[in-house]
């Protein structure tokens, strides 16, 4: 009987054992995860789960007895030592040696750290990545204690949230000229530093970290600036990297992720990889899709071509970010963006920057204004470009921009 192995149980790889079995497969499935707990929903880690509002069993993507009445075979808390290509083997770091006639790779991708030569690796300073990070840093999360936050992405914008909300003091510090200056516009940018401000987050853009500060606990910085700030604990949200070293090992193409065809397919036929591990073709250029819906979209996509479909896979990228009560939603890539343009009304908070490269509409960020985020979703999966004049002015009946 046929045996598909995936190796890595977070979303992607949890949403291509359900595809595969939605879609009949009657085979052998083993899905091989590193962590010790079944596949579970990771971006409330920084969010609801860090504020104790959600508890770990709700984090479970599947209820427990799913996987045993689905004949998926978990093969938790095992580490992969190596990858057979020519005898189609799997090793685990227990020895067990499990063969595949088809393997998946989604292995995700890891936290950047700090150097040690830096403080990096003093206790008290965390990545927040996984659950058993989550679960790390969440004592420290107490009123009034002084928390660094080292990155203005997503993540750390996120934590520094958090901390707000639970009382303690927040610093965060952005080396870049300004927060989100990776992902989004400037107008963006401005509208989650306002938030920020006035819920009493000190955000200090264009300086970076120096040093940290302590004996085995951290307790201080020195910034970029000069600054020396006393802190309780830090958190590091300067980005991730793909999780390629497995594949490498076994001489398949990596290029900033785990390359892959139009179909999910490595460079060995027998091999396929979804999620954020993977690199995926967009528009004609190799990118990473750093998302919850990639991750499951893209899984779903390789499920169905492990089987034969032969369906190329089309991103339609969309994301989304919980800070305080601002919910951002983010539809399409705004890559080569040449102008925004910013459509504002109802109640105060209200907000959608729309991306445009020339004459075509590449992106929307919605900030609390979902109806927008789907119209602005719908006309990009459309391939339709309004005219500008029609977003900025409010008088614009926003859905009729919907009809060719």
């Amino acid at each position: 009987m046929t045996h598909i192995v995936v190796i890595g149980a977070g979303q992607a790889g949890a949403s291509l054992t359900a595809k595969l079995r939605s879609e009949g497969f009657e085979g052998d499935i083993t899905l091989v995860g590193a962590e010790p707990v079944p596949p579970y929903q990771r971006p409330p880690l920084s969010k609801a789960y860090l504020l104790g509002e959600m508890s770990e069993d709700r984090l479970y993507l599947r209820p427990t007895d799913y996987y045993e009445n689905q004949r998926i075979t978990l093969q938790m808390d095992s580490k992969v030592e190596h990858i057979n290509r020519a005898k189609q083997t799997i090793t685990l770091a227990d020895q067990t040696v499990l063969h595949y006639d088809q393997l998946a790779l989604t292995t995700g991708a890891f936290p950047r750290t700090l150097p040690p030569a830096i403080g990096g690796q003093l206790g008290g300073v965390f990545t927040l990545r996984d659950l058993a990070d989550a679960d790390a840093m969440a004592p420290a999360f107490i009123p009034d204690k002084r928390l660094l936050v080292i990155g203005g992405g997503y993540i750390g914008l996120e934590a520094a949230a958090v901390a707000s909300k639970l009382g303690l003091q927040v610093t965060l510090v952005e080396m870049a000229d300004r927060i989100l200056q990776r992902v989004a516009a400037p107008e963006t940018s401005d509208y989650f530093s306002t938030l920020h401000a006035s819920h009493g987050v000190d955000i200090r853009e264009g300086v970076g970290l120096e040093k940290l500060f302590g004996d085995d606990v951290v307790t201080g910085a020195r910034l970029s600036d000069g600054t020396k700030i006393e802190i309780d604990f830090a958190v590091v949200g300067v980005g991730i990297f793909p999780a390629t070293s497995l594949a490498e090992a076994v001489g398949l193409e990596v290029d900033d992720g785990i390359t892959t065809n139009a179909y999910g397919r490595t460079s060995d036929p027998l091999i396929w990889a979804a999620g954020d591990c993977a690199s995926c073709l967009f528009n004609g250029h190799r990118i990473r899709l750093e998302s919850v819906g990639n991750a499951i979209d893209q899984a779903e996509a390789v499920a169905v071509n492990m089987l034969g479909a032969d369906k190329p896979y089309d991103p339609k990228p969309w994301f989304w970010s919980d800070q305080y009560d601002c919910k951002l939603q983010i539809a399409g890539l705004n890559m080569g963006y040449t102008d925004v343009y910013v459509r504002k009304g109802g109640p105060e908070g209200v907000q959608s920057n729309w991306y445009y490269k020339d004459d075509q509409l590449l992106a929307v960020d919605a900030m609390n204004d979902p109806r927008n985020y789907m119209i602005g979703k719908r006309l990009i999966e459309a391939g339709l470009s309004p005219n500008p004049s029609l977003i900025t002015d409010p008088g614009t009946d926003m859905k009729a921009l919907l009809k060719p």
